[in-house]
């Protein structure tokens, strides 16, 4: 298991940089699939959006899952 550390900075990591990356590349391929085979209904083109917005943080969820809590290895170490 990756420590609280590791998965915050992981879980930044992945908001700052592969976010953003991910986005470009779910809107080219959309982009892609609506010129060759034609446009889908605005209802069709929310679906692919909102299931691509889902998709991403499906890999990630045991990256930032306690990211929001305080530091559970905070209270272990010696001062």
């Amino acid at each position: 298991m990756l420590s609280y550390r590791t998965r915050r900075r992981l879980s930044l990591l992945a908001l700052v940089v592969g976010l953003p990356l991910y986005i470009v590349v779910a809107v080219s391929v959309v982009n892609w699939a609506e010129a060759r085979w034609g446009a889908m209904p605005v209802w069709g083109a929310l679906l692919v959006y909102i299931g691509l917005g889902l998709l991403w943080a499906l890999p990630l969820k045991p990256v930032f899952t306690g990211i929001g809590k305080a530091d559970p290895e905070q209270d272990k170490r010696p001062q």
